[in-house]
């Protein structure tokens, strides 16, 4: 097993968990985009260290997308089962970017006109069943959110991670990043509980599918696909 130089075991445990997760990330892969899901949130972080993000941020864009791998995880509701398993072990720095990232995309189409050319034809089908561009209301509210700015900018890395010939640095590159932001006294056991993850983890193997941290919000996309026992995840 793989740790982290310095890290303490209160901190090595959610990154032992977080790397089998991404070991997971590493066979699911995008319907439309020819990369896996590790791959393009590891895309995704290498555009927010090239930015010069602040620790928090970078993340933030390496783990926005890990509610798509957690076991029995849907689809629709990926932004928050993210942020509800990492809250356990990071602050709103990380989880709120994370909870945000859909709505901000929600969010740019309808104040950037743009924005909506620079998105894969994936994220535009996914555009009309999580409520197509905000309205004025919506849009105020959004702009109230205290890391409403701070998810923006992990969306549109979110949007650039999409090239199969990228090369990034593994995960292990940012362990000592995650355990600088590991908050004490957070849970590990029932975190892992709640993601279905074991002790197996630790090398790399997910575990049997168990319960999900987050209710659905009203109006929500239903789960688009699980085509052929191949979990297929969409951009969003």
């Amino acid at each position: 097993m793989t740790t982290t130089p310095g890290a303490r075991p209160a901190e090595e445990a959610p990154l032992a968990a977080l790397a089998g997760l991404f070991a997971s990330a590493a066979a699911e892969r995008y319907l439309g985009e020819e990369i896996t899901q590790a791959h393009h949130m590891l895309q995704a972080a290498a555009l927010a260290e090239r930015s010069g993000a602040a620790p928090a941020l970078v993340a933030a864009a390496l783990l926005h997308d890990i509610g798509h791998v957690l076991p029995g995880a849907g689809d629709e509701r990926h932004s928050d089962d993210g942020a509800a398993l990492l809250g356990e072990w990071f602050g709103p720095e990380v989880t709120e970017p994370v909870r945000l990232h859909v709505a901000a995309k929600r969010y740019l189409c309808a104040v950037e006109p743009s924005y909506h050319e620079t998105l894969s034809s994936e994220s535009l089908r996914t555009l009309a069943y999580q409520g197509g561009p905000m309205g004025l209301p919506e849009v105020r509210a959004y702009e109230a959110e205290p890391y409403g700015r701070d998810a923006v900018d992990v969306r549109r890395w979110d949007d650039r991670a999409k090239d199969p010939r990228a090369r990034v640095h593994g995960f292990d590159h940012y362990r000592p990043l995650l355990a600088g932001l590991v908050r004490p006294g957070g849970s590990t056991d029932s975190v892992r509980a709640s993601a279905g993850l074991s002790a197996a983890t630790d090398s790399g193997r997910p575990d049997q599918p168990g319960g999900r941290g987050a209710h659905r919000p009203a109006g929500e996309v239903p789960r688009l696909s699980e085509r052929g026992g191949e979990s297929v995840r969409h951009p969003v």
